[in-house]
């Protein structure tokens, strides 16, 4: 699989950038059929990096509520990775934003 198509985006909150400065650890998310070893290679191929370990973990569906007539939305599941880097190494992903 193309490791473009297996990483999707960066996951971006305060939680994700306290992982990434003071643990070494990188969110992302990913497409549904990848697994944990396509994570991995993807990864290094797109930052030159090396990679410990990879944790995957499904996201649920969730529902919002709005008032009106159609006042149910349901946003899709998705699959999300944390990547944990080998020691000294970082992405420049989340540095300088």
């Amino acid at each position: 699989m193309n490791p473009y198509k297996v990483i999707i985006r960066t996951v971006d909150t305060e939680k994700t950038r306290y992982m990434a400065s003071e643990l070494g650890q990188y969110v992302f998310e990913v497409a549904g059929s990848a697994n944990k070893i396509q994570v991995k290679q993807a990864v290094e191929s797109i930052f030159g990096v090396q990679v410990d370990t990879v944790n995957v973990m499904n996201m649920p569906a969730k529902v919002n509520r709005r008032r009106g007539r159609r006042g149910v939305n349901r946003r899709s599941a998705w699959k999300k990775a944390v990547v944990t880097l080998g020691a000294g190494q970082r992405l420049d992903v989340f540095e300088g934003v």
